[in-house]
């Protein structure tokens, strides 16, 4: 392993250490001595375990390369899960470890699913802790995308900066402009909450759910904190923070005319996003329930998920083709991602108008800024389409033989891929995650982390032991 990888993995615990600290201080201020405990042990091995790694002085100083990248990826999203289920395991009798671990890799993938049935019952600091788990775990995927930026698309990389690769300088100024940004962001997040009378527990743990595209809620009525028509505005307002890529206000601040690369994805998010606004506004507002449907669009958008309970039904589709679509490239929503639908749609209808027509000149121009996307981008964005194909083939699969029905597989491998927690809105606000069966809960352990690792990094990984020259 190389010292970049260690360092990564350290900063991490050392994260994880900060976190839990937090909850040792909140435990003691609101005398919450029962599980303070386990936040100690938490904090003594992650802090001793980060140390360790990045002061450990044998270090292989060989350039890592983007199979040990992928790899370093993809251990993050099994191991740092196993720290933070310790607090579950410890606190709550009676709940097995894989249950644990299903939590905490639930929180760490920002997807959102639960084993506890009433939320009430758990203690605040605990609360407190399956939102920490969204938090850093959606700091973690931006940090992910970073680290893998060289597999994705030549767009993707003008929308961070103008440098044609990342060297390490690059990659540590970028690493801190995330860390401020996303801290900000999740700070403003709870202040506005706090000024619309949300309670300030409540607020702290919708912000880190909201900035991370999570869906840990920390009451059992999630009606009962937003009831006036303002306060659902505001909500609806807030979720496109991770719909909305992560540099979108630094951007606009910084703004440069001969940078419009930087925009160009939120350009069309913004469009897309005015259009589905418009088309239920004028479909659905003589039921006076229009804001409750705004809610779900932003929720569904951003593969944040959470919803009121008063949806119709009849939009259960909708919704999940907004949640397979997703929001921006370089936030913290999952999805196929719009700019790459918007890709391929215009790149079919090309092709079958130079079919049609062969004296057409053909043009692969994409965006309306004078960005073009090459054939080589396109390719991976056919094949993202035929994996998630595959995948929620699969999933929906084991999940029908392990028992349950078809159409709550197929929900759920949707939801499971795409990372977005269940709800009203799915017609599984009361799916029982508790008491599936193991290979239930194994193979959703699994696919929650192929959604959050970018499905292309896979076919590297198997080009890579399968396929070796």
């Amino acid at each position: 392993m190389s010292r970049f990888s260690l360092i990564f993995i350290g900063s991490f615990m050392l994260l994880i250490s900060i976190l839990s600290f937090f909850n040792i201080i909140f435990s003691y201020y609101f005398d919450l001595f029962l599980n303070v405990n386990n936040y100690a042990y938490t904090f003594v091995f992650s802090l001793l375990i980060g140390l360790f790694l990045i002061f450990f002085k044998n270090y292989n100083f060989r350039k890592i390369d983007i199979y040990e990248k992928v790899l370093l990826v993809i251990f993050g999203f099994l191991f740092f899960p196993l720290i933070i289920s310790i607090p579950f395991y410890f606190s709550i009798s009676n709940i097995s470890f894989l249950n644990c671990y299903f939590e905490a890799i639930s929180g760490f993938t920002s997807t959102g699913f639960t084993i506890f049935d009433n939320i009430k019952q758990l203690d605040q600091s605990l609360l407190i802790w399956r939102s920490t788990s969204q938090w850093i775990g959606g700091l973690y995927f931006l940090f992910s995308l970073l680290l893998l930026i060289d597999i994705f698309d030549e767009n993707l990389k003008k929308s961070i900066t103008n440098y044609i690769s990342f060297n390490s300088s690059e990659i540590l100024k970028q690493s801190l402009k995330i860390i401020i940004i996303y801290s900000s962001m999740t700070f403003v997040i709870f202040i506005v909450l706090n000024l619309i009378d949300i309670r300030t527990l409540n607020s702290l743990n919708l912000s880190m759910t909201i900035i991370s595209s999570g869906g840990f809620l920390s009451v059992n009525n999630f009606d009962s904190l937003f009831q006036s028509d303002f306060s659902k505005i505001i909500l609806s307002v807030l979720i496109l923070s991770s719909y909305f890529s992560l540099f979108l206000i630094y951007n606009l601040v910084f703004f440069k005319s001969k940078n419009l690369n930087y925009l160009s994805e939120d350009l069309y998010l913004a469009i897309y996003l005015a259009i589905l606004i418009a088309f239920t506004f004028v479909l659905f507002s003589y039921d006076n329930d229009f804001l409750n449907i705004l809610v779900s669009i932003s929720s569904s958008v951003s593969n944040l998920g959470i919803s009121f309970e008063n949806v119709p039904s009849n939009l259960t589709f909708i919704f999940l083709i907004l949640v397979i679509i997703g929001g921006s490239f370089f936030s913290t929503s999952s999805g196929l991602r719009l700019i790459k639908v918007l890709s391929l749609i215009k790149y079919s209808i090309n092709n079958l108008l130079s079919h049609s027509k062969p004296n057409q000149v053909y043009m692969n121009k994409v965006s309306l800024l004078k960005s073009n996307t090459n054939k080589s981008d396109i390719n991976k964005y056919f094949l993202t389409v035929l994996v998630f194909i595959i995948s929620l083939f699969s999933i929906s699969i084991l999940l029908t033989i392990s028992g349950i029905d078809f159409e709550n597989s197929f929900k759920l491998g949707i939801l499971t891929i795409m990372n977005t927690v269940n709800s009203q809105m799915y017609g599984l606000a009361n799916f029982d995650f508790y008491n599936i069966n193991i290979v239930s809960k194994i193979s959703l352990i699994l696919f929650m982390i192929i959604g959050r690792i970018e499905l292309l990094t896979l076919f590297i990984l198997i080009k890579k032991f399968l396929f070796k020259n």
